[in-house]
This record gives structure tokens, sequence and C-alpha cells, in this order.
């Protein structure tokens, strides 16, 4: 299994995006349960102290990272600084998006209280939220929702990852239903 986890490492530190266990099996012509297994054995030996990266799920697929409490020691150097930077706008108007795709413009401007054009258009050409369909009442508006690139920035499986909003939280966040 040695080789086989070696492999696997090489190929998840070379590439960019993250990879699911059917492309590094395609990758590597292992079995899916030789992949499912040099997954668990890697996770396990980066789970020790000793070793500043580990295997995390991000978005469906496995990608090599440095551990979490490790990352506010490397972000400013290492960092897509500028990048993704996000204004408290930006983020305001994001996390309601994430908290209650899908969702339409006119609901964000609800509860907002503001203009969400700017930072609408912002974040999709961030490709932080993208179209996901048309809401079925008169003038079928646009509905959004996130996209893969805001599970990578955030380091998330899935939207079930997201924190739990309390519930003065959730409140703000239901507003416009």
């Amino acid at each position: 299994m040695e080789k086989e986890m070696a492999l696997i490492e090489s190929i998840l530190y070379l590439e960019t995006e993250p990879l699911d266990e059917a492309s590094l099996a395609r990758i590597t012509g292992f079995s899916k349960e030789v992949v499912d297994e040099a997954i668990a054995a890697l996770r396990e030996r980066y789970d020790d102290e000793s070793h500043g990266i580990e295997l995390v799920r991000i978005s469906g697929g496995w990608a090599v990272s440095p551990k979490k409490e490790l990352w506010e020691s490397l972000k400013d150097r290492y960092g897509k600084k500028n990048d993704n930077r996000l204004s408290r706008a930006a983020m305001e108007t994001l996390s309601i998006i994430a908290y209650s795709q899908p969702i339409t413009r006119s609901e964000i401007e609800a509860i907002r209280g503001v203009s969400a054009d700017n930072m609408i258009r912002l974040l999709v050409e961030k490709e932080l939220i993208k179209e996901v369909g048309k809401k079925d009442v008169p003038g079928k508006p646009i509905q959004f929702g996130t996209t893969r690139e805001f599970l990578k920035l955030f380091r998330l499986n899935s939207i079930a990852d997201l924190p739990k909003l309390d519930e003065t939280e959730s409140e703000r966040f239901e507003l416009s239903r």
C-alpha cells in the first residue's frame, strides 16, 4: 500500500483542483477500493502533529492543504492576498446567498435593505455565485446560489458544512421569505 499511497499523494500535490476518488482511480489505474484505502491511510498519517499538511475534502474532492491551525501563520505570504479579499458588503451578500439559496436579487435586497446589483455582479465575476434557475413567480426572477469556487475558498466539502446560525441570525436570513 506504500507505493499506492505515494502515487496518490504525489498526484494530489501536483493537482491544482481537488480530485474525487473516481478521478484518482482513473489517473492511477487503481480500483476505487485501493484509492479509498490509500486516502484513509494518508489521512491517518497526516493526523500526527508532526505534519504541517493534511488531506482535506473540498467540494467533493481531495486536496493536500496546510493544516487549518497553521493557515493563520501562512496566509499572508502564501494566500491570495487581494484576489479573494471581499468587502464587508460583498461578504454580507455572499453569506445571505449561501444561507438562503436559491435566492433572488429582490430577496437579497429585502434582507440587506440596499441594492445588491454591484455585489451580485462582483460575486459572479469572482465565480463565487452563479445563476441556478428561475423562481416560479410572475416575471421569473433569476435565483442565485454558491459555486464550487465558493466551497474551495472557504474550505468546505458541501454547503451543509457552513457554520450553523443562531436563532437571531436565522431570523435575519428569513426576512424576505
